[in-house]
């Protein structure tokens, strides 16, 4: 039986008058791909940065790992692998550099290029990160997600903006970072992603969540309430033709 490794209780966002988490509550359980799903300004990307300790919470209860975020912030931060935007990278370094610094912050020793390998990125190990195709990129920044060797990683909308391919393997790469035994937390705007790779799924809108549970589950219910599709909906779509057609090998241009 799966253990739970994130409690999250009652948990509110204000900015002034307005309040941008009203109360919400989940668990996700220890080496499962977790989505949080929403429109934007619904609050997720706040949820996620309160739970990786990036915003303060105006009230609630967290636990990571057994860990009050309350009390044990600096405990949690050093099990958890949060995804770096672009500015968070030093022009001048290359990529194996880049890793030698952050594992330094970390205090731990990475050959740069076993990680490198683990993203399929070892022939771009003296490349600077401006160098890099989009896919490239967002492997990268996943790849400085586990410098740490976290419990749990937190991507915030990884996809975004990639090309078919450059998808669909970053697909393989998180569902391959899973089944070695970390826990995924994840964003996204797109509903196939999600369908495809998470186990459950939290929908917030408007600050709260209304509705949780695996997407099969989810659709099931709404077909079970009578729900039908305006067309007939086929067995593959645009996109599936699409990599049949040019295939999922990883380009770099």
């Amino acid at each position: 039986m799966s253990r739970t490794i994130i409690q999250v209780k009652d948990l509110r966002k204000k900015y002034g008058e307005f309040e941008a988490v009203k109360g919400i509550s989940f668990e996700v359980q220890e080496g499962e791909i977790f989505g949080l799903l929403g429109p934007n300004g619904a609050g997720k990307s706040t949820t996620l940065e309160i739970m990786e300790t990036l915003r303060q919470k105006t009230s609630g209860e967290i636990r990571v790992d057994g860990f009050d975020l309350d009390k044990s912030p600096n405990e949690i931060k050093k099990i958890i692998g949060v995804q770096l935007q672009t500015s968070g990278y030093y022009p001048s370094l290359n990529l194996s550099e880049l890793i030698d610094l952050f594992a330094g912050l970390y205090n731990e020793d990475i050959d740069p290029l076993e990680l490198l390998d683990k993203v399929n990125l070892r022939d771009k190990a003296k490349a600077k990160f401006k160098e890099l195709s989009g896919g490239q990129k967002q492997r990268f920044s996943i790849a400085t997600t586990l410098i740490n060797q976290p419990r749990i990683i937190f991507l915030d909308e990884p996809t975004t903006g990639l090309d078919p391919q450059a998808r669909r393997n970053l697909w393989d790469l998180i569902r391959n970072i899973r089944n070695q035994g970390t826990t995924v937390i994840i964003t996204t705007h797109y509903m196939d992603e999600a369908e495809v790779l998470c186990d459950r799924v939290a929908i917030i809108d408007s600050g709260k969540i209304i509705a949780i549970n695996t997407p099969d589950r989810l659709i099931d219910e709404l077909v079970e309430a009578g729900f039908e599709k305006p067309k007939e909906v086929k067995q593959a779509n645009l996109e599936d033709v699409f990599i049949h057609l040019t295939g999922r090998a990883l380009r770099d241009d």
